[in-house]
């Protein structure tokens, strides 16, 4: 099936267009409490306790006893960090399968209403994980983080379809926004609960289960609201499931190897994004087992953060409208390396200056991957949106590999999650030099797109 151009944003009524896009700006409301709740804050440390309890028979003090995973001694405070690195090595197999069927799908919005509404279910049964029931715990998270990552690809690949190239930093950065507000909202509440209730591990796993019902409720917005449209300029896709993948995945970088800048920057987003993907991961653990925080503690951080980043998201909106797209997510990228060095230096049981780091992430977090994903848009040939996005995704929220698995390696190695974080400054400054390589007028104009304004 193939259509005309009737996808091209600029051709939709201007009043339809703004409707769909705040419809669109509502998943990022959605799944943010899964990313914020369950996956930034609570999962990380509970998974790592019920890990401990499995192998020492307790969660509390350090746990020197590995557990034994296909005849590998594991450690069980790197259990989680090595999850999250073989989902993400599973989503390079699986995310541009599911592209490759979206670019063809007139059904987008039902591919990610469905992709949303399987990974609530997974992420509900969290509530589930208990005692030492680690292997649960992994699964129902990994399935969630894949399914995540799969709505995301689609969700993205729709931002192109709602937006003109003047749009797109401005739509991005206020969905981004729009998903901090979400994220605070149900932090709020969820600190609420861990306050009242007096079993810790009982609390966050209402918590986590609050977090997926969110995330599947409003997941109805955007699917109410947007429209599906017809694919345009795709080849049909032959082959089994597990051929496409392989297959899909030597495609799409095979194409891509006619577009220099668009895999520059991937690479430079590999790197300078795994650092960001890490610090959401680990903050919580790094706070809890380093620093010595409790649940309470870690939520009041992380609202700051998401409060904090509502601002930092619009502001650097704002600032790419004026400067363009990649000189601000050059800066935001310094300043990461900053907050790395102050997260090395903070000492333990400092909550004043460990809620003062969480506001400095909370400022260039959501611009930078924001503007990151509508920096992207631009380089993308049309036709082959969510095929692109899927590369992206596998390097995007929750799907990281190569900074978690340097985080998990340090921490077995040395013991120290201190260690392991400053390791993260490298991933930054590798990516930023990178970066600076991409000549973006050129990487729009090889896709075939009409350039912002502003570059």
């Amino acid at each position: 099936m193939s259509g005309t151009a009737v996808n091209d944003a600029a051709q939709i009524d201007p009043v339809e267009r703004a409707r769909e896009q705040r419809g669109w700006y509502w998943y990022d409301f959605a799944n943010s409490a899964f990313v914020t709740t369950t996956a930034t804050v609570l999962a990380g440390p509970y998974l790592t306790a019920v890990a401990k309890t499995a192998a020492c028979g307790t969660s509390e003090g350090d746990c020197a006893i590995p557990l034994r995973i296909l005849g590998i001694d594991v450690s069980a405070g790197s259990l989680y960090f090595y999850a999250i690195t073989l989902t993400t090595i599973l989503s390079a197999f699986v995310l541009p399968v599911v592209g490759a069927i979206a670019d063809r799908s007139a059904r987008k919005k039902r591919l990610l209403a469905g992709f949303a509404w399987a990974g609530s279910f997974f992420a509900a049964l969290l509530f589930f994980v208990t005692g030492g029931n680690w292997q649960l715990g992994v699964v129902a998270m990994m399935t969630a983080s894949l399914c995540l990552g799969a709505s995301l690809v689609v969700y993205d690949a729709i931002l192109i379809e709602i937006a003109t190239p003047d749009e797109r930093d401005r739509v991005s950065s206020r969905g981004w926004a729009f998903g901090y507000v979400g994220g605070a909202v149900l932090l709020i509440v969820n600190f609420g609960v861990l306050f009242v209730m007096e079993d810790q591990g009982v609390a966050a796993r209402v918590c986590m289960l609050s977090a997926a019902i969110w995330w599947a409720g409003f997941t109805f917005v955007p699917f109410l609201r947007l429209r599906n449209r017809p694919p345009v300029n795709v080849e049909p896709l032959t082959g089994g499931t597990l051929g496409r993948s392989f297959t899909q995945l030597w495609h799409t970088l095979k194409h891509a190897r006619a577009f220099p800048m668009t895999l520059l920057f991937l690479v430079a987003y590999l790197f300078f994004n795994d650092g960001v993907q890490t610090v959401i991961y680990a903050s919580s653990v790094y706070g809890a087992e380093e620093l010595g925080f409790e649940n309470q503690s870690l939520f009041l951080a992380i609202l700051v953060v998401q409060i904090v980043a509502i601002f930092g998201a619009l502001l650097l909106g704002r600032l790419a409208y004026r400067h363009g797209a990649k000189r601000v997510i050059l800066g935001s990228i310094v300043a990461w390396v900053f907050v790395i060095i102050g997260g090395f230096l903070l000492p333990a049981g400092s909550l004043g200056m460990f809620l003062a780091l969480a506001a400095a992430i909370g400022l260039v977090l959501g611009g930078t991957q924001a503007l990151s994903r509508s920096l992207y848009s631009q380089l993308i040939p049309r036709g082959r949106e969510a095929e692109y996005f899927s590369l992206y995704q596998a390097m995007e929220r929750g799907t990281s590999w190569l900074g978690t698995l340097a985080f998990g390696i340090a921490h077995q190695v040395t013991g120290s999650y201190r260690v392991a974080i400053i390791l993260l400054i490298v991933f930054f400054v590798v990516g930023g030099l990178i970066l600076t390589r991409v000549d973006v007028r050129r990487g729009i104009a090889d896709a075939g797109n009409a350039a912002p304004a502003v570059l």
